[in-house]
């Protein structure tokens, strides 16, 4: 279900946000190659770790269970063990970091961040409202970024992917430490993902993503467009 949750589900409304806003074939393209780009790294980074760390889940115990007669409060190797699923078992020592919340802050996080992007939540909005001390030609940002509203459906994403990630713990498949870091890994892969398609969500023109090989820019008349999109915006008070 982890995958229909951290995968599916997000795709379908980024797919849906774009298809009812009419958007652009390349904003399509971006965005369904900014998610699948981050789940795959997400899950890439998250096995390797797991591969090279490990340490022993929660349920190591029960997924082990140790023959009869077994000696309490001892080291002992594998060979007490009677479970005869090889994955079920050595997967009990793939505990760090929990893929289940990388795999969901890459996709979920990915689409948290687009959606901040299209509604700009935090873009500052001109008012129109000129300063006593400001110049004809200068005016001052009164209203700051987007409402409540915006605010709360951007953090649905992240809200489903805490709760994922949460339910490991309730599992008793994986320990705080083992869900935090795999969060904090997903989220930042999810981060990196999409600015690499998407402008700074400070930018003006954070609900478009930068134009690909051959395409106008829309920021400035060069092709590299990427270096100008943070130093856009007015004078704030």
């Amino acid at each position: 279900m982890n995958f229909v949750y951290s995968l599916l589900v997000p795709l379908f409304a980024i797919l849906l946000f774009n298809t009812v806003f009419g958007s652009h074939v390349h904003k399509h393209h971006v965005s369904v190659l900014g998610i699948a780009i981050a789940l795959v790294l997400a899950s890439t980074v998250t096995d390797i770790i797991k591969n090279m760390v490990g340490r022993p889940r929660p349920d190591l115990l029960a997924r082990c269970r140790p023959a009869l007669g077994t000696p309490l409060n001892t080291l002992v190797s594998i060979d007490v063990c009677t479970e005869t699923d090889h994955h079920r078992l050595h997967d009990g020592w793939r505990s760090f970091p929990s893929g289940h919340s990388s795999f969901a802050f890459a996709g979920l996080g990915y689409a948290s961040l687009f959606l901040a992007g299209q509604l700009k939540i935090f873009v500052l909005h001109n008012s129109g409202w000129l300063s006593p001390s400001a110049s004809d030609r200068e005016r001052t940002i009164v209203h700051v970024r987007g409402d409540l509203g915006k605010i709360l459906i951007c953090l649905t994403p992240l809200l489903g992917a805490a709760m994922i990630a949460i339910s490991r713990c309730q599992d008793y498949r994986h320990d705080v430490y083992d869900v935090c870091t795999g969060a904090l890994l997903g989220w930042t892969i999810a981060y990196w993902s999409y600015r690499r398609y998407w402008p700074h969500l400070s930018s003006l023109h954070c609900d478009e993503p930068y134009p690909g090989p051959g395409l106008p820019s829309q920021y400035d008349d060069s092709s590299s467009s990427r270096l100008r999109d943070e130093e856009e915006g007015f004078r704030v008070v």
